[in-house]
């Protein structure tokens, strides 16, 4: 029978969390094991941002984050900022750039960040075990043991840093809920988040056509908007603005969409119709709109005159339609295409200084595992690097 190994750490998901995790840890002389069932360490990373990587972004505000203790997370995020991220990503030498609205993304690829984790780690002699799947974790007397792939490991500290559910095709699944359950936590309700919005079979008939079509548009549901680009698919509505919205809006709720969000539509056709009379409608709407939206959409929603014929009653309508069209959604695309896992492990039973939880001593949550979302935009790496290096003091 082989002897167990022996460790100080281990930490459970080798992605953007557990990574930093493990380097703090290390840092402070810790005898450190990362371990993922999978064939290459973050993963995620690597494909995020259209494979450059949005790892951060300069504007983190608590307004960003999502979660049902609305300040668990501001202990972490303000001892490990977005500037402590960015001095690494510098002293490594790796080239970046803001895109729009503060996110920052490599240059060149996300494995350029991957590759910098790996280093810090490796350089704190973190062993890092990939195709390590773990089938059983015990509670002991000085800590815990785990039974895996590799065999047996007994560690002081365990760290979960699992990620959530989302995009089970790069090996997401909910086992860092099962062991949260395991050793007594509550866990508050998942679903996708960051997600295309679909559309119903009436509503895909109604819109066939627009896929790849795009606008820039001002979104609302449950009390919050966004500005910035809607995309058309085939199954419904994506693009930022909509990915955005996604994380606040609920089953049977309404999206009210703006799709031309620099006007006052209303006093805009008036003085159109002044100026303009002849005009046709499709014209006018098209010198704001793609023109192969806005025929469709004036096809769909309104009678088709000059400008001079509309009545003011029509004018309202035509502006309601297009400043306020209430979209509800048939549900969302899922796990499948989200970028994040609304909901996660209870933060109430966590430590908001060292993630550990009150239940289980030893025992740490980090990362998407937990009840923390960010918006679009890098906010979520933000919460996985500042969650680990929180972690990774303590551990």
């Amino acid at each position: 029978m082989n002897e167990a190994i022996k460790t100080d750490l281990v930490i459970i998901g080798a992605g953007a969390a557990g990574l930093m995790c493990a380097i703090k840890a290390g840092e402070r002389g810790r005898k450190v094991m990362l371990i993922d069932h999978a064939n290459k360490v973050g993963k995620k990373i690597l494909m995020s941002g259209g494979g450059r990587c949005n790892f951060t972004n300069l504007f983190v505000d608590d307004e960003n984050f999502i979660s049902k203790n609305s300040h668990y997370f501001k202990s972490a995020l303000s001892r490990f900022t977005q500037w402590d991220f960015i001095a690494l990503v510098e002293k490594h030498k790796i080239p970046y750039h803001e895109k729009s609205l503060g996110q920052l993304f490599c240059d060149n690829k996300a494995s350029d960040i991957v590759q910098m984790l790996v280093t810090e780690a490796q350089s704190q002699a973190v062993e890092i075990r990939k195709h390590c799947s773990v089938t059983q974790v015990d509670q002991t007397a000085t800590g815990f043991v785990l039974e895996t792939s590799i065999g047996s490991i007994q560690c002081e500290s365990l760290v979960i840093a699992t990620g959530g559910l989302s995009i089970p095709t790069m090996g997401a699944s909910g086992y860092g809920y099962d062991i949260a359950r395991q050793f007594g936590h509550q866990i508050v309700t998942t679903r996708a988040g960051l997600v295309p919005l679909t559309f119903s079979e009436k509503q895909l008939r109604l819109f066939d056509g627009l896929a790849g079509l795009s606008a820039e548009v001002n979104v609302e549901s449950n009390g919050q908007s966004f500005r910035e680009f809607m995309l058309f698919t085939h199954r419904g509505l994506s693009g930022p603005a909509i990915l955005q919205i996604s994380s606040y809006w609920k089953i049977g709720e309404a999206v009210t969409i703006n799709l031309l969000p620099d006007l006052d539509l209303l006093e805009y056709l008036k003085e159109v119709q002044k100026t303009r009379p002849k005009v046709g409608l499709v014209r006018v709407l098209s010198e704001h709109l793609a023109k192969n939206l806005a025929q469709h959409l004036v096809n769909l929603w309104c009678p088709i005159k000059n400008m001079a014929d509309y009545s003011y009653k029509e004018l309202e309508e035509i502006s309601e339609k297009f400043s306020q069209w209430r979209f509800y959604p048939s549900g969302t695309e899922g796990y499948r295409t989200a970028e994040v896992t609304l909901g996660g492990v209870d933060p109430l039973e966590l430590s908001s200084k060292t993630m550990e939880s009150k239940v289980t001593k030893g025992l740490y949550f980090i990362g998407e595992v937990v009840d923390v979302t960010g918006h679009l935009g890098g906010f979520n790496f933000q919460w996985a690097w500042a969650s680990g290096a929180a972690a990774g003091e303590f551990v």
